[in-house]
């Protein structure tokens, strides 16, 4: 049995996922409320911010945090030590595939190997529902569109924020079947909806 998976986005009106100010503080504190026990993330978001990462301050392990798994299908990401460090996570876990490139010798990060070429979602998440994953919190644009094209999104969560900024909306909401979950206003227009996905 699969873990419950819930997405979570901060979008502009027009469905952008850049290009706008975020409310980082509100953001992850609204994400806290699922209490994940895994977030999962790609490794084009690590990269972007592997310079800050590796510069951060190293606070420890956060024991009661959940697992950050990042899907890393040509092992790109190279600061494993760093962002177990932050001090936000239990541990870090690679998500590779088996055609993914040799790793280190002397890698000590914790790998789960699913897929060919790539890494299979489907497959990461009953691996981890086996091992007693209840709860995955999907945080990237890219693997929420992704898992919503696989079907294994069951929560959709959505801060939008009054502002167009142009370009192309994260998803097409046509294909998708939502049932609204809730809807909060803060005093600022950004709405926090929630979405059951059928």
């Amino acid at each position: 049995m699969r873990p419950h998976v819930v997405a979570q986005l901060a979008v502009s009106l027009d469905g952008a996922t850049s290009g706008f100010d975020v409310d980082l503080a509100r953001y992850y504190a609204l994400a806290t409320l699922w209490q994940e026990d895994v977030t999962l993330i790609d490794a084009a978001t690590v990269l972007a911010e592997e310079i800050a990462v590796r510069a951060s301050e190293r606070r420890g392990l956060h024991a009661s945090g959940p697992v950050l798994a990042v899907v890393d299908s040509r092992a790109q990401v190279r600061s494993w030590e760093s962002l177990r460090d932050l001090g936000y996570w239990s541990d870090v876990l690679a998500l590779y595939a088996d055609q993914t490139p040799a790793r280190p010798p002397d890698a000590t990060t914790h790998e789960l190997i699913t897929g060919y070429d790539d890494v299979d979602l489907a497959e990461v998440f009953q691996l981890l529902g086996r091992q007693g994953v209840r709860i995955v919190r999907v945080d990237t644009p890219a693997l929420t569109r992704e898992c919503l094209e696989l079907d294994l999104i069951d929560e959709l969560t959505l801060l939008v924020h009054p502002v167009r900024v142009g370009g192309e909306p994260w998803y097409d909401v046509d294909r998708l079947t939502l049932r609204h979950a809730g809807t909060e206003v803060f005093n600022d227009g950004v709405l926090w909806m929630r979405y059951c996905v059928s």
